[in-house]
């Protein structure tokens, strides 16, 4: 490793529930087929990806069930098990995947549990530290949602429980069935949808881990003002929206995705850039 390679360890730790993790995290969506269906293209480079992440300082590595489908365990475990003790790995169960265009919640109990089973048989663990639901069924109370996850969680095959794509009320609902860590929710420099979600985890010591964390919108066409900015600082618009990002808030957790070994380099670079308090605002008000 080159000495002035920036690793993960340059932005920062969070504790989530019990464990430390280093803020800039790593998805592995993109590491299954096109559309999130089938196997990737290169297996062996999808397997370099990842052992380089963890070469790189990452420890928290997230993943769903529904990537492949079971696709992105696979390759998880052929690239890094047996597990360092400090690697953290956060799976999703809930989401069925019938065709490669749909996405459909279930959140019947012996499904969730069914698909917790596989995940651990597909990863090679005996207990997976934060199992988040990946999208709420709402067919399904969610008290009997979460129910079968704490459940799971007191039998020693759930360390923690965390939350997708949810609402502040959704979120304080769940609160009164289990303990909740960790949200996911779609967030973004171009897109903020989520941010009276992301206050609420701020005030609550939840963890925030934005979903599609790269995107830049029109602030990162030519001549933009992500554009002009990263120019100046010698980065990539990317890169700045990752350090946006990890200004934002302390408790929120990165997981930038890639297939390539020399585009995870350059988002793990992203843990060394800071953005000055004036470069913060700019962007942050340029929307």
């Amino acid at each position: 490793m080159s000495q002035n390679q920036v690793t993960a360890e340059a932005s920062g730790t969070y504790t989530l529930g019990d464990l430390q993790v280093n803020r800039l995290g790593f998805g592995t969506l993109q590491l299954s087929g096109p559309g999130a269906w089938g196997h990737p293209a290169d297996p062996k480079e999808a397997v370099r990806v990842l052992r380089r992440a963890v070469e790189l300082g990452v420890n928290f590595i997230d993943t769903a069930d529904a990537y492949g489908p079971l696709v992105t365990d696979v390759l998880i475990k052929e690239a890094l098990h047996p597990y360092a003790d400090h690697l953290i790995i956060a799976a999703k169960v809930g989401v069925a995947r019938p065709t490669p265009q749909d996405w459909v919640p279930v959140g019947r109990p012996a499904y969730l549990r069914q698909q917790v089973e596989l995940n651990l048989r597909h990863l090679g663990l005996e207990r997976i530290d934060l199992l988040q639901l990946h999208r709420i069924d709402p067919q399904v109370p969610l008290a009997e949602q979460l129910g079968e996850l704490v459940r799971l969680q007191q039998e020693g095959k759930i360390r923690h429980i965390g939350l997708s794509e949810v609402s502040v009320e959704q979120l304080e609902e769940a609160g009164k069935t289990a303990s909740i860590v960790s949200v996911q929710n779609l967030y973004n420099l171009a897109n903020r949808d989520a941010e009276a979600v992301l206050d609420y985890t701020i005030a609550n010591q939840i963890a925030f881990i934005p979903w599609f964390p790269l995107a830049t919108g029109e602030l990162g066409k030519a001549g933009g003002p992500l554009d002009d900015l990263a120019q100046r600082l010698g980065s990539q618009p990317a890169q700045l929206a990752l350090a946006w990002l990890l200004k934002r808030a302390a408790n929120i957790l990165p997981i930038p995705g890639t297939s390539s070994v020399n585009h995870l380099e350059q988002n793990i670079a992203a843990a060394g850039l800071e953005l000055s308090d004036e470069d913060f605002d700019t962007l942050t008000h340029t929307v």
